[in-house]
């Protein structure tokens, strides 16, 4: 195996065809302007490549059922391991989506629940047994005696299938019955079932009156059903009532008998585990206005919020059932499972499991995030904490020989856990893999063993190799704009003068999930960062109380507000926008003018010319998602995808149109001399020449150049644009809003994916709002942004149930000097040494 990955003639998006030698088993950070081409290179040509050649590796069959990636655009790669990656997209919002489902450490715990739990009865809560044939006839008799019952054999459970050979082996046995799904059908019949479906297939072994007359033909059918269903039969009454017998397991004193314990007896997500009053979900259910099912916040009275059948809660490790086990915070739960003891034939067994279970428990401490419970659903998490979850996924099954592609793993982590975070990467490639990071984050840009700086500019601008190599050789770099602010030639100035508050809201008594009944003050017209440690109630404040809590005021809205007494100051407010992390959208339908809302002006501008007007054309005309104006033979696509079955699917651009997604009736539509593809092909500087006469259009193209998008096309699709150019497209659609001088911007760590640079860029677009009049708040861990800030509200001091306090509250100079606070510690050197060359003092530890 070669020591380096080569890449040769590497051309993915606006790449320029660069050439590069990666060492491998190395931590590699890939840095540069937002948009300069590290997603290319990382995701789009070395995962994607790395990820292809392992799918062709599979069998032609396997390869159908899995979408493949198509080929990037580079010459050659040499020296590739198979990849994983790890990208800024969010978590699943699913409710039945929890934190133990993703890191799949709750499936682990199914498993060991299903090997050694200890099954107890329900209802009395003794200890259940196994029984013999002659006691289940027994029981059957005694409880069914002159009823005529049908004894089913259950053959297959839950499973997926055709199982053609199956009834064709039971017809030759001679059995003239089966219950297929619930339903009765013949031998004659052709039974044909769905393949993808799981089924339930019990067969008919006889149906007799219950008497002392036939207590022997009762005996035969029980043995023969007891036989053929693996020690599990059915018995079923005239009115369609199903009983179930086993030999393993019986509570002797209320005579219920429970089914083999299986893993998925302890899902929530299978009927065979899931509680059948919320059907897995935890909560409440009501039909809307639509007739369509909608939860409400109120827990399932029947399962009490724990999702399972209390047959599954029944089983207990440790005196304790598997929810109640997945309730604890994760520090605790290392604890627990540590403390637990097993018999010497249990061991061999649990040791496997809990080795596993132990080390994704572990990467999670690690990440920061020691506070979360397994059964938190992945709807409640924190940007942050969502993609250290999934980070915790993919690196707690500790592979070897793998090439990992992480974007932005510092997202949403306090520079207290950077350390630890690079301490667990360093780990990581000492076991043998290569890491490749792409970052923007001064600390992990430091620790890397290479560096690799693209740029120099964004879009067309970038996509060179400017500068690589270890830090020094990235330091001594003349023509890196990411060098020249590690050297300090370049920096975020802190503000000559904080702006004075012109009133305040004040949250009084919060206390949703871990706040500690606290009064919170935010001043208004002036720029607030909240701070802490991640888990300390940033979100749980500003989000899931304050937020919620306007949306219902001004907007009538049906939010289910946090905990909190009352807010007070509403009325120096009369609008609030929130700007969070969630994607911009995943098709190529989607792109930065539809999201914006700067493509309906677009059209309406072209529906307003001479020329449409005569012809009848209205905006919709304009629109590559609707007929009429849109080419037909691609549906607007501007290129057909012709399937390849065992290939990946190849985009062809379609040869009517040329790509360009209209038909030539629509094209034909001019104005100042271009068509409307002709727009959509323009960058947003472009654009802004020739649209700056209309105001509505002008002010939307005018900020996205100020927050450094001027490069980006109008019709570029979302999936080609990186997580910093979205996290932008996001905001400027927000602060494109006619603002009232009185609204509240609410931002979740808007520097998300962008370089120091696009940082500076985006401050002195808040600051722009802030003088006229409006107020901003940002929950934010960047120090260049904590530092620009003209008041801090800093949560803590520690996550989960240790933190939920106001820690320290102030200018940022007040703040540094607070002893109790994490982030007063780092922010104090930044404002001490910022004069100097702050960057080299600040983080040579994390060397």
């Amino acid at each position: 195996m070669l020591e380096e990955i080569r890449v040769k003639k590497a051309a993915q998006h606006n790449l320029k065809k660069i050439d590069i030698n990666l060492p491998r088993n190395k931590l590699i950070v890939i840095t540069g302007p937002s948009g300069s081409g590290k997603s290319s290179l990382a995701f789009d040509t070395l995962f994607a490549e790395g990820q292809r050649r392992y799918i062709q590796c599979l069998s032609t069959y396997a390869r159908q059922y899995i979408e493949q990636m198509e080929k990037p655009e580079v010459e050659s790669i040499e020296g590739l391991s198979p990849s994983i990656s790890i990208d800024q997209r969010t978590i699943s919002s699913n409710p039945r989506s929890t934190v133990g489902t993703v890191t799949e450490i709750y499936d682990l715990l199914r498993l060991l629940f299903a090997r050694v739990g200890t099954p107890l009865c329900h209802r009395c809560g003794r200890k259940v047994s196994s029984q013999t044939p002659d006691q289940i006839v027994k029981r059957i008799f005694e409880g069914s005696c002159q009823k005529k019952m049908k004894i089913l054999s259950p053959l297959v459970k839950g499973r997926k299938g055709e199982y053609n050979t199956l009834f064709e082996r039971l017809r030759k046995k001679g059995y003239l019955r089966f219950r297929v799904d619930g339903q009765f059908r013949e031998i004659e019949e052709k039974i044909s079932l769905e393949r993808q479906k799981k089924h339930n297939i019990e067969v008919l072994i006889d149906e007799i009156k219950i008497s002392s007359d036939s207590e022997k033909r009762l005996k035969e059918a029980v043995n023969q059903a007891l036989e053929m269903g693996g020690g599990d039969l059915l018995v079923m009454d005239k009115d369609g009532r199903d009983f179930f017998y086993s030999l393993n397991l019986l509570c002797p004193y209320c005579e219920i008998s429970l089914p083999e314990l299986e893993p998925r007896t302890f899902s929530f997500n299978s009927p065979y585990g899931a509680c059948p009053s919320c059907h897995g979900i935890g909560f409440q259910t009501i039909l809307d206005q639509w007739g369509e099912i909608e939860l409400t916040g109120e827990g399932c009275s029947f399962c009490e919020g724990s999702r399972l059948k209390k047959e599954s809660l029944a089983v207990r490790i440790g005196g304790r059932n598997i929810y109640e086990l997945s309730s604890l915070p994760v520090n605790n739960l290392i604890s627990e499972l540590s403390s637990l003891d097993f018999s010497s034939n249990q061991e061999p067994i649990v040791s496997k499991i809990l080795k596993e279970v132990d080390s994704r428990l572990e990467v999670m401490v690690e990440l920061g995030i020691p506070y979360l419970q397994l059964t938190r659903t992945t709807a409640s998490l924190s940007g942050g904490e969502a993609r250290r979850v999934r980070l915790a996924a993919q690196i707690g099954a500790r592979l070897r020989g793998i090439l990992y592609v992480l974007d932005e793993p510092t997202i949403g982590l306090h520079q207290k856990d950077n350390r630890r975070l690079i301490s667990l990467l360093r780990n990581i490639r000492d076991e043998g893999n290569s890491i490749i990071v792409v970052e923007h984050d001064e600390q992990t840009i430091r620790s890397a063993d290479f560096i690799l700086d693209l740029g120099p500019g964004a879009g067309e601008d970038g996509g060179y190799k400017v500068a690589e190599g270890n830090l020094d050789s990235i330091l001594s770099s003349v023509h890196s704009l990411t060098s020249q602010y590690l050297r300090g030639d370049k920096s975020i100035q802190i503000p000559s003068e904080r702006r004075r508050p012109k009133g305040w809201l004040t949250i009084r008594q919060a206390e949703e999930h871990n706040l500690k009944n606290i009064d919170v003050r935010i001043p208004l017209a002036v720029i607030t960062a909240v701070t802490g440690v991640s888990g300390s109630g940033k979100s749980t404040l500003i989000y899931d109380i304050l937020y919620k809590s306007l949306l219902n005021i001004f907007y009538k809205a049906k939010q289910k507000v946090g905990k909190h007494k009352e807010i007070l100051g509403i009325d120096q407010i009369n609008k609030v926008i929130s700007v969070d992390q969630k994607p911009i959208g995943r098709t190529p339908r989607s792109n930065p003018a539809t999201y914006t809302g700067l493509f309906s002006s677009l059209r309406q501008l072209f529906a307003l010319s001479p020329e449409s007007r005569i012809r009848g054309y209205w905006a919709g005309r304009f629109s590559f998602n609707l007929s009429g104006g849109r080419c037909e033979e691609c549906r607007g696509a501007g290129a057909r995808k012709i399937e390849m079955h065992f290939l990946p699917d190849v985009f062809v651009t379609c040869d009517r149109c040329q790509g360009r997604r209209y038909n030539k009736e629509t094209l034909s539509i001019i104005y100042k001399g271009k068509n409307i593809a002709d727009y959509l092909a323009m960058t947003v500087d472009e654009a802004f020449e020739y649209l700056k006469a209309h105001p509505v259009l002008k002010r939307k193209l005018g900020i996205l150049k100020k927050v450094g998008l001027g490069y980006i096309r109008l019709g570029q699709p979302a999936p080609t644009l990186s997580g910093g150019e979205a996290q932008r497209i996001k905001l400027t659609k927000e602060l494109s809003r006619k603002d009232t001088g009185q609204t509240l911007y609410l931002l979740d760590e808007p520097t998300t994916g962008l370089h120091f640079d696009d940082v500076r860029k985006l401050l002195e677009v808040l600051s722009e709002l802030v003088r006229l009049g409006n107020t901003v708040v940002i929950v934010e861990h960047n120090l260049e942004v904590i530092k620009y800030s003209d008041y801090i509200i800093d949560l803590g001091p520690e996550g989960g149930e240790r933190g939920g306090w106001v820690v320290a509250k102030g200018s940022p100079e007040g703040v540094a000097e607070s002893e109790k606070s994490y982030t007063g510690k780092f922010l104090k050197k930044v404002l001490a040494l910022n004069r100097d060359n702050p960057q080299e003092k600040i983080f040579s530890e994390a060397k």
